[in-house]
């Protein structure tokens, strides 16, 4: 049988059964696609999943710590069709999150191991090979008998797949001597070969402001040809994954067939693309900004892979929160086919296709979670040991989760020169498209798009907007734009310049709450069974419950239970630990404000925040401290959840409020959450829950209970409504803007414009497009004296931010509502 035969027939992609998210009752247990029994353990501060590879008849997946270059307590795991784990022997840990399958030797190269066809494990050790192993590549030279490793610090080795004898070609920039690359930034990612070259990618950079501006210069695009004594820079921007139409094989026509990278600026995503022995950029729109950190460590790690089959081969990207079709033909010539297809919340890094169903591998839970602390989490402490999940699904869930709406820009207060057209902008793929365009030059500006509406790089001149000096607008596009690509070009030279794209394609989710959330208690509910949660430590690999029974304000504790592997929820007699949980994980009071406007944050660069309350009933509970706030849920970043909504909630390094997005909004008496074995965790649930819905997960004594499924199931808890606003009855400065009150997200969305001058004020509502900072005036109202002017927003608008100013000092209202 030839090597590659015998390869496709390893990964399973000639197999003709399936595996199903349900299995039987004598199967190992599941909720939404998670195997607790499947959950993956170290001793670390994080335990991440750095490669998945269906090979030799089963799933192979290893782990990585943070900064292990030597090896750590992390494995390598062996899964049967049947599910059943195999921690092999071999496991030496560390860093690692390569993997390649070498065609010619019919060998998986996953981390530090080698696996033969037959699951024969070798391994090269730190030892021989130093540093936090990040990519493959095929050879340059010798293809057959060679394949390249690469560090997150620089490192590249040629390793004979023979004899597994590594050579150093570049050191590690951890070790002082040594040829070292030099390259700017760090936190090595993605490794690639073709055209002649070796390219590598990083996403971070070790200067101090890293650690809290996502702004700063960091991550670089380079590559070496094999042979010079130097490496070329080919963009100075963070960078992940790096591949080609050959994936994980490496790409099979090497001088001719493109290499693609993925990354990103404050901007939005930035899509590389070497073809023709040349570079090309394009860039896409960001749904989620929980990835931005400039420092790297919130990005773990984007992928393009081939989830398809060997008949009818299929990418899925995943990058920035969103999961994107990538058509396997991408090239300059042929640039059509990316397409948005849902955004999600799980930390992914690395997924696969495996007997019909993808495997998509988390980083859930990090003991340490690095640096993200703020102040409406409180005290409370992290998870007790790291640890992390696979996630099964259906190949069709990529298109079932959150909405896919998106913003980039192509230019942002950057300098421009007259007939020198942008990067192109993706455009197809949504139904709704807009721009915000903004001249801070010294001259009038004419902005004119051109539009490549069959991607194969031939450009027609579109639509033009002129703009004075000093001027901004707000632009929507026609709900059925042809154009693949879009850019814009000014007619002058403009010294600040901005155009910001929007692109969505509209509710997608109704207000209905999905049934697997059916007995978590409502909020009018009387008695129900709350209490605190979180991942215990000491190995011991249970989840805390410090259960209480709640009736309004009033709470009464019930005793200390645990959650184990097989999600059975057993009562223990440990004081100690029930102390321990009411202490640490404690959910702490006056964190956020809530007055007769809304909901008030003031985060910890003291900027505040508005966001809209779903029912008046939260506030005196939330006062009471029986409301979760924040909390990681997903490593290096937090689930948000005041009055009713959930929030993806970025880091404060990735600009935290300034880019959070609403997920589902609710009326339920949800009392605390966390992340255990990958799965969600709510508490508050009713007393007289449903005993048929398998979420619901009664103790041993049916004296407590807690909900369980994936973190994505949020997006069916309900779309996101609410209503408040920045001013009500409010004192209003001339010329002073109100607080930001968030208005991404939401849809039939209108706001209710008065004051109590005994004159006309003028009103204007401006907004946000990204939260950077940069407000575009898009509706002013002439409000006459005790009357009220309702407004309705344009359904193409999409921003994040609104605010509002008046043109006379007054006691001033302004009250959205979203339905």
């Amino acid at each position: 049988m030839k090597p590659f035969l015998r390869a496709l027939l390893a990964l399973g992609l000639f197999a003709s059964t399936t595996a199903h998210a349900a299995e039987p009752a004598s199967g190992p247990v599941q909720l939404s696609g998670i195997y607790p029994g499947l959950a993956m353990y170290n001793n670390e501060g994080e335990c991440g999943t750095g490669a998945v590879v269906p090979w030799a008849g089963k799933l192979w997946v290893i782990t990585y710590a943070p900064h292990k270059p030597t090896g750590s307590s992390d494995k390598l795991y062996e899964i049967s069709p049947e599910l059943k784990q195999t921690v092999r022997p071999e496991s030496i840990g560390g860093t690692p999150a390569n993997r390649m399958i070498h065609r010619e030797s019919s060998q998986l190269f996953i981390g530090p191991y080698v696996i033969d066809e037959k699951g024969g494990v070798r391994v090269i050790t730190p030892k021989q090979m130093y540093g936090r192993l990040t990519g493959n590549a095929r050879h340059l030279t010798d293809p057959a008998n060679k394949i390249y490793y690469a560090t997150m610090e620089e490192g590249i080795y040629e390793v004979d797949v023979k004899t597994l004898e590594p050579k150093e070609l570049w050191t590690d920039e951890q070790v002082k001597n040594g040829r070292h690359a030099d390259l700017p930034g760090y936190h090595g990612k993605g490794l690639y070969s073709g055209h002649g070259r070796l390219i590598y990618a990083n996403n971070g950079d070790h200067a101090k402001e890293a650690l809290k501006d996502p702004r700063v210069p960091s991550g670089v695009l380079a590559e070496w040809d094999g042979k010079a004594d130097q490496w070329t820079v080919v963009c100075r921007n963070q960078f992940t994954e790096v591949t080609g139409p050959g994936g994980i094989y490496g790409n099979a026509n090497p001088e001719t067939d493109p290499v693609w990278s993925i990354g990103w600026d404050h901007r939005s995503l930035i899509l590389m693309v070497m073809d023709g022995g040349k570079w090309h950029t394009y860039r896409l729109p960001k749904a989620s900004h929980s990835y931005d950190g400039a420092h790297g460590w919130n990005t773990e790690w984007p992928r393009i892979r081939d989830i398809g089959t060997p008949e009818k081969p299929e990418l899925l990207m995943t990058m920035h929160g969103m999961f994107w079709s990538f058509p396997k033909t991408f090239s300059v010539a042929n640039s059509a086919g990316i397409r948005p297809r849902s955004a999600y919340l799980k930390v992914i890094g690395d997924f696969t296709r495996w007997n019909d169903q993808l495997v998509f591998g988390c980083d859930d839970s990090a003991k340490s979670e690095f640096l993200n602390k703020r102040k409406v989490k409180g005290e409370i402490a992290g998870p007790g040991q790291s640890h992390s999940n696979l996630w099964f699904t259906s190949p069709k869930t990529p298109d079932n989760l959150g909405p896919a709406a998106a913003t980039g820009a192509v230019w942002m207060k950057d300098a421009v020169k007259a007939g020198e057209p942008s990067d192109p902008m993706l455009f197809r793929g949504w139904v709704r498209h807009g721009v915000f365009l903004r001249n801070d030059g010294t001259a009038p500006a004419t902005f004119t798009f051109e539009m490549d509406n069959e991607g194969n790089g031939k450009w027609m001149e579109g639509s033009k907007v002129e703009l004075a000096a000093g001027e901004s607008k707000w632009k929507r596009f026609p709900s059925k734009a042809p154009s693949t690509w879009i850019r814009v070009k000014s007619d002058v030279d403009c010294s600040n310049a901005t155009a910001i794209f929007t692109l969505d394609n509209g509710p997608r989710r109704r207000g209905d709450v999905d049934h697997i959330f059916a007995g978590l208690a409502s909020l009018e509910e009387g008695t129900h069974m709350a209490g605190l949660v979180r991942a215990r430590g000491e190995d011991k690999r249970t989840m805390h419950l410090a259960a209480m029974n709640v009736t309004g304000e009033k709470v009464e504790d019930t005793g200390y239970y645990e959650l184990d592997a097989e999600l059975k929820l057993k009562r223990v007699e440990d004081a100690k630990a029930m102390d321990y949980v009411k202490q640490h994980a404690a959910i702490p009071r006056n964190v956020i404000t809530l007055d007769d406007a809304s909901v008030l944050i003031t985060d910890d660069r003291n900027r505040r925040w508005r966001l809209p309350r779903t029912d008046a009933g939260y506030d005196a509970i939330t006062n009471a401290g029986l409301v979760r706030i924040a909390r990681e849920v997903a490593t290096e970043r937090d689930l948000l959840h005041v009055s009713g909504t959930f929030y993806e909630l970025p880091a404060e390094n990735a600009d935290g409020f300034a880019k959070v997005r609403p997920v589902s909004s609710h009326k339920l008496r949800i009392m605390d959450y966390c992340s255990y074995r990958g799965l969600l965790i709510l508490t508050g649930v009713k007393a007289d829950a449903p005993a048929n819905n398998p979420h619901i997960i009664r103790s041993d004594d049916g004296k407590a209970a807690v909900w369980a499924g994936a973190i994505d199931d949020l997006w069916s808890l309900g779309k996101p409504v609410g209503y408040g606003g920045p001013w009500k009855n409010s004192v209003a400065k001339a010329g002073e803007p109100s607080d930001a009150y968030l208005l991404a997200g939401y849809d039939k969305r209108s706001i209710s414009l008065s004051h109590d001058a005994s004159e006309s004020v003028k009103m204007e509502v401006q907004v946000d497009p990204t939260g950077e900072g940069l407000w575009f005036p898009i509706h002013t109202a002439e409000v006459p004296a005790g009357k009220t002017v309702d407004y309705t927003f344009d359904e193409y608008l999409y921003a994040r931010w609104l605010r509002v100013t008046v043109s006379k000092d007054c006691n001033a209202t302004a009250q959205c509502k979203y339905e």
